[in-house]
């Protein structure tokens, strides 16, 4: 862009001369320096050009954002191997958040990202402005209700303090957790009556008959801040990361039919308009390869389940 906007001045500057100091011999020499100016940026721009398109024609790096278990180490234990047998080299940026992992995606620092359910991500393309698109389901970490103080959800007293995500589809998930374990009777209106919060839930003595004080806190937070709650429902990836399902094996976890299979799977993302690029098809083959699948079943026991499915 810079050799095109130097190559138009160059010609502004000829024309303007010529028509300063009149027509002949002077019109003429400035015209010729122009062209030979203009013949030199061209071609100048045509050089520099070259490397650049042999460049992106030759990339095979494809940069994933992930966060650390299990998606960072699907990808680095298994999924880069798969990769490297059609040509590919796979660079993992792990996140600690789930925030980051898409405004990089956005900005086109990373080619893809694979951490998040279908629901997160129609949120923050809402709330963020984001431009992000679901190509491949890949797997489910199914959702637990830990505890650090109790060994069943029997044992959880009226009044006990119930940590659940504090973003809006999760916490929707651990009140979902909640009602289908007996916990809660209903949701009340949680999720759906933007007036009714975690308070309203707590207070509500008909969907919440035991008064548990329902507590929403970052996601990533949870597993830190178990000792100071009765139970708590975690994000299977932040309870493996904590090695929770060892220490404080899960009370009780989710269970899926049809529609709650489709909203609970973790899918690979790409930013819109690279859902046909050579790098997503790479991924998606990879990703969702039997050697995966086998690593999946093999390495987490049913932490993780695979669900290959398709992103329609």
């Amino acid at each position: 862009m810079k050799k095109r906007l130097f190559t138009s001045v160059v010609l502004a500057a000829a024309l303007s001369f010529g028509a300063l100091t009149g027509c002949g011999s002077t019109e003429a020499s400035s015209a010729n320096e122009a062209a030979d100016q203009t013949a030199e940026v061209k071609e100048e721009t045509q050089t520099e050009a070259a490397p650049a398109d042999s460049a992106d024609a030759g990339d095979k790096t494809i940069t994933v954002g992930a966060t650390p278990v299990p998606h960072a180490e699907i990808l680095d234990n298994i999924v880069k191997e798969v990769l490297a047998e059609d040509g590919w080299t796979l660079e993992t940026v792990v996140f600690s958040d789930y925030v980051l992992p898409n405004t990089s995606l956005e900005q086109g620092e990373l080619d893809a990202n694979y951490f998040q359910t279908l629901g997160y991500m129609n949120q923050q393309n809402a709330d963020a402005g984001l431009h992000l698109t679901a190509v491949a389901g890949v797997h489910i970490e199914p959702m637990g209700i830990y505890s650090q103080k109790y060994t069943s959800l029997e044992d959880l007293p009226d009044g006990a303090t119930i940590g659940i995500p504090n973003d809006p589809d999760n916490g929707l998930r651990g009140i979902d957790l909640l009602v289908q374990k007996g916990l809660l009777v209903s949701n009340g209106g949680f999720g759906t009556d933007a007036n009714y919060t975690e308070d309203s839930l707590t207070n509500d003595k008909e969907a919440n008959p035991h008064g548990y004080v329902i507590t929403p806190l970052e996601a990533a937070s949870l597993p830190l801040s178990l000792p100071d709650l009765d139970a708590a429902t975690i994000n299977g990836n932040y309870a493996l990361e904590a090695e929770l399902p060892a220490k404080y094996p899960a009370l009780d976890i989710e269970e899926f039919d049809a529609e709650t299979t489709v909203k609970r799977t973790n899918f690979l993302v790409v930013k819109q308009g690279n859902e046909e690029s050579e790098k997503t098809k790479a991924l998606i083959k990879a990703l969702t390869s039997e050697k995966v699948q086998a690593y999946i079943d093999e390495t987490y026991k049913g932490a993780v389940i695979t669900s290959f499915i398709d992103a329609e």
